[in-house]
């Protein structure tokens, strides 16, 4: 380890946030203290090592830094606090808390980042985490360890959902993490975990737009690793939410422009996927302990499913939730673990009721398109605009919430007051059991 007091005062250059100083022995990812000549400090972190030459990110930016500048390493990497106080309490980037509580310099912190979990630690994912929205908990599960990413554009209300989420969500412990957050947004994720009562079992990293841009990319590592810490050390069932990782992205590419490399696909480094995976991967479902499931927010610019930030995302990840509209596309949406606990740990009507509810509904768009065009109707026809439109009204409205089994039984009562059971096309035993047309 450096000497705490070990100065390197050699500046080769200041380019943007980037500082760059002669030194030896650094580590990667250390943590140092700039000390500018008017007494001013700030952080830095060291993101390129090259010989003896070192690249500093400086958390304040580089703004009225001078080559008089003197750096001091402090021989470890960023860390963050982990005990059971951090609960209920609100982050920096830097780790530092956000929020008025009390101090926590005296509890211990743990370095961010790491190598991800051994694979012979992992175990099959077989528990669902019901989080009572039915375009999620009917149509495509949530399990846990799945990374699992909703798609969406600017304007989309992702933030509420992510939110809503995180409430009604069957997790012992939520983590949150910020990214580029405006105040609005923060305001909004604290003042609705606190109003619902779940700010006590949830620990909240916060990023804001006008935060060093170096904070935002520290973010996922610190909400990982202390979700990681409760999952293992604590057999906790932990939730983490992260919105936006598309800001993760640009503020990647932002230092790499920085540091003069060469771009891969519009602007972005080649290393978006590995930077990508290496947060993703940390999803995990721990043998004999507890389980991380990680959902996120990936904003698609012009709404281009193309473009490399959801492109990398999709091959990662084990499906994504398409919000489109205000409502979650059950076309767009997919979650490829679903098969894991439909009919396993969930109703045996389960799968039956899935398919047979989105083979209608894909019905009535095609109904609804003969419609506008002015096409003869048929009376299946009438029946499946009927039932698009209850689907819409009791399912898609990301603001619906209730229990699975609830969700289950809605299900076979919309199809009572629209179809005949022989129309269904489902299993008989099935539709004796569930389908009860004189109730309607």
């Amino acid at each position: 380890m450096i000497p705490d007091l070990v100065r390197h005062t050699e500046v080769l250059g200041i380019v943007g946030d980037i500082l760059k100083v002669r030194a030896s022995g650094v580590g990667f990812g250390d943590l140092a203290v700039v000390e500018n000549w008017d007494q001013r400090r700030s952080l830095g972190q060291v993101i390129e090592l090259e010989r003896d030459v070192v690249s500093l990110q400086v958390f304040s930016g580089g703004k009225g830094l001078s080559t008089r500048a003197k750096v001091r390493f402090l021989g470890h990497p960023t860390q963050v606090t982990y005990s059971p106080n951090i609960l209920g309490r609100v982050f920096r980037g830097s780790g530092v808390p956000l929020d008025s509580g009390p101090d926590l310099s005296n509890d211990p912190s743990i370095p961010i980042g790491g190598p991800s979990v051994n694979p012979k630690m992992r175990i099959v994912p077989q528990n669902m985490i019901h989080t009572m929205v039915p375009m999620i908990d009917v149509f495509n599960c949530l399990v846990e360890s799945q990374k699992l990413p909703i798609f969406s554009v600017a304007g989309e209300p992702y933030n509420q959902l992510l939110a809503r989420i995180g409430i009604q969500a069957d997790a012992d412990i939520v983590v949150f993490g910020g990214l580029g957050l405006i105040f609005d947004d923060y305001h909004f994720f604290h003042s609705t975990f606190e109003n619902e009562g779940i700010l006590g079992r949830t620990v909240m990293f916060v990023n804001q737009a006008s935060d060093p841009i170096v904070e935002r990319l520290l973010v996922p590592d610190m909400a990982l690793k202390v979700a990681e810490r409760f999952a293992v050390e604590e057999g906790k069932r932990v939730l983490v939410l992260l919105t936006d990782m598309t800001a993760y992205a640009d503020a990647l590419k932002e230092i790499g422009i920085a540091m003069e490399r060469v771009p891969s696909n519009r602007g972005y480094m080649g290393d978006l996927y590995t930077q990508l995976a290496q947060r993703y991967e940390r999803a995990c479902d721990y043998k004999g302990a507890g389980s991380v499931t990680i959902l996120t927010v990936t904003t698609m610019p012009g709404n281009d499913v193309t473009h490399p930030v959801p492109d990398n995302t999709g091959y990662i990840t084990e499906g994504q939730l398409y919000l489109h509209n205000g409502v979650i596309d059950p076309f767009g949406s997919l979650s490829r673990l679903k098969q894991q606990v439909i009919g396993k740990v969930t109703r045996e009507d389960h799968s039956q009721i899935m398919n047979t509810m989105i083979r209608f509904y894909a019905g009535a768009k095609e109904a609804a398109k003969k419609q506008a065009m002015a096409f003869d109707l048929s009376a299946f026809d009438e029946k499946l605009l009927k039932f698009g439109n209850l689907f819409a009204q009791r399912f898609m409205d990301i603001h619906v919430a209730m229990p699975l089994n609830d969700a289950l039984d809605l299900s076979w009562q919309t199809l009572a007051e629209c179809f005949e059971a022989e129309e269904l096309l489902m299993k008989e035993a099935l539709v004796q059991k569930y389908f009860h047309k004189s109730e309607v």
